[in-house]
């Protein structure tokens, strides 16, 4: 089975075993995990929405993220991608979130984030956990193992919730 469809699936049951319903805030993955969460049957019972926020004005606009934390700390920042996740609960009744937020390529790296670094910020009943990592390969590499370490990082959240 296709490891990131078996993720979904994993984190399909663990957040219907906690009652919860999922939010995603998506910027470099381009809707890529809410994706693969609705390629599982009966992901409407957990899965509430999706925001793509690629461009910085929709972060503001959407997920409420602060611009001075974006222009502080840059779009593809732990403080960012903790606000968007944070964002998409407070624009939803989901009380589990995820988010990514980086740079997938081939072009866009600046001084101290080159190309293959992301950042994640996972949310569940209040915790906020984030994460900077950097991944090997091209867009769609990049692309594949931010979705693949979005849900593993929600997994393990919803294990300590």
């Amino acid at each position: 089975m296709n490891s990131i469809i078996d993720l979904a699936i994993r984190t399909g049951t663990a957040l219907k075993e906690k009652g919860l319903q999922l939010a995603t805030a998506e910027s470099c993955t381009g809707g890529g995990i809410a994706h693969a969460i609705t390629e599982v049957a009966g992901s409407s019972e957990w899965f509430d929405c999706g925001f793509i926020t690629y461009s910085n004005t929709s972060k503001i606009r959407l997920l409420k993220v602060p611009a001075d934390l974006i222009r502080e700390h840059g779009a593809v920042s732990e403080e960012v991608a903790g606000a968007m996740a944070e964002g998409a609960l407070v624009k939803s009744p989901a009380r589990a979130a995820v988010s990514t937020t980086g740079i997938a390529g081939p072009g866009g790296a600046v001084p101290g984030k080159p190309v293959g670094t992301v950042c994640f910020g996972w949310s569940v009943n209040g915790k906020t956990v984030t994460e900077r990592c950097h991944f090997d390969g091209d867009r769609q590499a990049v692309r594949e193992q931010t979705i693949i370490h979005s849900l593993q990082g929600l997994l393990r959240l919803l294990e300590e919730a």
